[in-house]
């Protein structure tokens, strides 16, 4: 995934003799690295902190034995593994071997996986089984007719590769992900825990490793609240800029069936986001940004089926022969509509996670190696990321007002997030003066009513949402708690220079900064 050279035939070992030593290299790396905390030279000592914090996390991840159940809809091995075939070369002999190879050796890598998972079973151990469907699902849309590995073959004819040794290497993958889906659907499921809600211990245990700071759930419910109501006035208010005879849904419906307002199919769309970042690119180096040339290209692409849907951005390689790109997965839509993609263009590609994940692949004077390519705390990545839509929004860049309202409606989705994702977990009750369900205490429906509803995305999208939200428990919030912080960075920053205060060094600082611990990103910036 790195795009590191020499390993594209390799798997990570999943089993739970590779769990351990991963552990074991990371507390061996850990204690090599704590007498550097105290270097005299602050680079030295920021980076030694900044390596020694991610390295303990790993070993408390292990000691806590959530490795033993990580299952979940989104980010979990097996999605880790299928995925990063999106991004392997596709071109040459060497190339397509490599993914022969991985493919021919899928079984073996889900084979260690599945012997994690039933260490989990045997120590009661489980993931929720909302958690374990969704998983049986994809692993059978990888096994089945239309596998997103079913076109290698034909893929590898014209461009070196052995066709048919693809052929026989794929059947051998979608076998083992179908042996594998039935395993979880006899063995797994009828022993995983019903309950979607984890509590605020482990909660804020996820909380720590995501964003790196110390979390008030309740205050941070209620400041999540107070976002959803601002939100939702100033999406009324620009709503009626568009057309001031229809409330903000039927604005909304409006665009969302205009033809006029939407792309004819997902080329089409591809070609418009590339344009909103070629323009970006071209337009803001020099003045808010220093743009390497090296970064000035980021790709838009679309994402294979049989996954979870939404848009995600992929880093660029080490090396830099592959690009940055963005990836979208639409779903059953075919006309995508632009009022609500923009803001998303510029979160997933330029300025937001491609200048910062980029900035880190390329700064190899200010970071060390494995922090470059490896230390990815979502607070300070999904926070700077969403910083970013709304500095595109000071600078004048969502120029039509039904670009805005996707941004308002972006920002609302992200609110919207914050408040279900205590509340489910935690078992909240939903204040009196919500919108929706005041009153009532939170759960798997009432969370996919908010996203649909108040959270304005497609049902189907509202669904994987929230999925994702109960078996990623604190990775939701990351994204406007992470925000809030880096605007507090910047007020502060604005109050102590004043008149001198300089917005593009304060981005290359924070850039220059990576997405680190929260908390570390504010003595960094300090």
């Amino acid at each position: 995934m790195r795009g590191l050279p020499g390993r594209d035939h390799l798997w990570d070992d999943f089993s739970p003799d590779g769990e351990a030593a991963r552990a074991d290299l990371a507390g061996a790396t850990r204690d090599q690295l704590l007498p550097y905390v105290s270097d005299p030279d602050p680079k030295e000592a920021m980076a030694a902190k900044i390596l020694t914090s991610w390295m303990e996390k790993k070993v408390k991840v292990f000691e806590r034995g959530k490795w033993k159940n990580d299952l979940n809809h989104i980010y979990s091995p097996f999605q880790r593994a299928r995925d990063a075939f999106d991004v392997m070369p596709r071109s040459g002999a060497q190339a397509w071997a490599d993914i022969a190879i991985r493919l021919e050796t899928f079984g073996d890598m889900l084979a260690g996986y599945q012997a994690t998972l039933a260490v989990g079973l045997a120590d009661g151990i489980t993931a929720a089984q909302r958690q374990v469907r969704t998983l049986i699902e994809q692993a059978r849309a990888v096994a089945g007719e239309e596998s997103r590995f079913g076109g290698f073959p034909e893929e590898a004819s014209s461009s070196g590769g052995d066709s048919e040794r693809l052929t026989g290497a794929v059947n051998l993958a979608r076998a083992a992900s179908g042996e594998f889906a039935d395993w979880l659907e006899t063995t797994y499921l009828p022993a995983a825990t019903p309950e979607d809600a984890v509590g605020e211990e482990r909660y804020l245990l996820n909380v720590d490793e995501f964003l790196g700071l110390a979390l008030d759930t309740r205050e941070t419910y209620e400041w999540g609240w107070s976002e959803v109501h601002r939100l939702r006035g100033e999406m009324k208010t620009t709503a009626a800029e568009i057309d001031g005879s229809k409330t903000v849904e039927q604005v909304i419906q409006f665009l969302d069936t205009d033809p006029s307002h939407a792309s004819s199919d997902h080329e089409s769309f591809a070609r418009f986001v590339q344009e909103i970042q070629d323009t970006a690119v071209e337009q803001l180096d020099g003045t808010h940004f220093d743009v390497p040339n090296a970064l000035k290209r980021v790709t838009v692409n679309l994402a294979p089926p049989g996954g979870s849907l939404g848009a995600w951005y992929h880093s660029p390689s080490e090396d830099l022969s592959r690009p940055g790109s963005i990836w979208y997965a639409p779903g059953e839509r075919i006309r995508i509509p632009y009022w609500s993609e923009v803001s998303t263009a510029y979160h997933e590609g330029f300025p937001g996670h491609h200048l910062q994940v980029g900035t880190g692949v390329i700064n190899r004077d200010q970071m060390s190696r494995f922090h470059r390519l490896f230390i990815w705390y979502s607070g300070a990545g999904e926070g700077w990321a969403l910083y970013a839509e709304r500095l595109m929004d000071e600078l004048g860049y969502f120029e039509k007002p039904e670009y805005r309202l996707g941004l308002l409606a972006s920002q609302l989705f992200r609110a919207t997030r914050v408040v279900l994702d205590i509340g489910t977990q935690l078992r909240l009750e939903i204040p009196a003066d919500a919108p929706l369900h005041a009153g009532e205490t939170w759960d798997y429906a009432k969370a996919v009513d908010y996203i649909e509803k108040i959270g304005l995305q497609p049902r189907d999208m509202a669904e994987s949402e929230v999925k994702r939200y109960l078996g990623w428990y604190g990775q939701a919030i990351s994204y406007k708690v992470g925000e809030r912080v880096i605007l507090d960075i910047r007020d502060q920053a604005m109050s102590r220079d004043g008149a001198a205060f300089d917005r593009k060094d304060f981005h290359r600082r924070m850039l220059e900064a990576g997405a680190i611990r929260l908390d570390h990103l504010r003595e960094a910036m300090a």
